[in-house]
């Protein structure tokens, strides 16, 4: 899926009067019904995402998916919640590569915790600087918007 169709998924999950929180972004996928082994679709269907981007998660080495005696993909928990955890950081527009590397750091064990974080901060940092930019630019389209004749978003003060 691409990331634009996740933000737009996650977008809708809030309501108006919802902040936007950690604790929101949790309520986007529902790991409970994870409790079990799962089948692709049954993924795809938990995470709303389609079956050909959980097979390229796979085949980019951001997941490792056992296969049954039918050489049928099954997820696990822990599969499941690597996913979840994925499709957020993809969300929050963190480049493959990035991912990548932070996967192989996971899976290389406990003593990488630094460079993680070391990674999770500066992308955090991206993250914060990009928001300062939209925000920018929702002044100045506010602003158009208002030369034009129309009303200022309702955050915006009428200029």
């Amino acid at each position: 899926m691409p990331t634009d169709d996740l933000m737009t998924r996650a977008l809708e999950s809030f309501g108006d009067d919802d902040a936007l929180s950690v604790e929101a972004l949790l309520r986007l996928t529902d790991t409970a019904a994870a409790t079990e082994a799962m089948t692709i679709a049954e993924v795809a269907d938990l995470l709303d995402l389609s079956p050909h981007t959980l097979r390229y998660y796979e085949r980019a080495g951001l997941v490792d998916v056992p296969r049954d005696a039918n050489g049928h993909r099954v997820y696990d928990t822990e599969a499941v919640r690597r996913l979840v955890f994925l499709t957020r950081m993809r969300l929050s527009g963190m480049p493959m590569r990035d991912l990548q590397h932070y996967i192989a750091l996971v899976d290389a064990g406990e003593h990488t915790e630094p460079e993680r974080l070391d990674m999770l901060i500066e992308h955090r940092d991206t993250i914060r600087r990009r928001m300062r930019e939209l925000t920018l630019s929702l002044a100045a389209t506010e602003y158009k918007i208002a030369t034009y004749g129309g009303s200022a978003g309702p955050d915006v003060p009428d200029l």
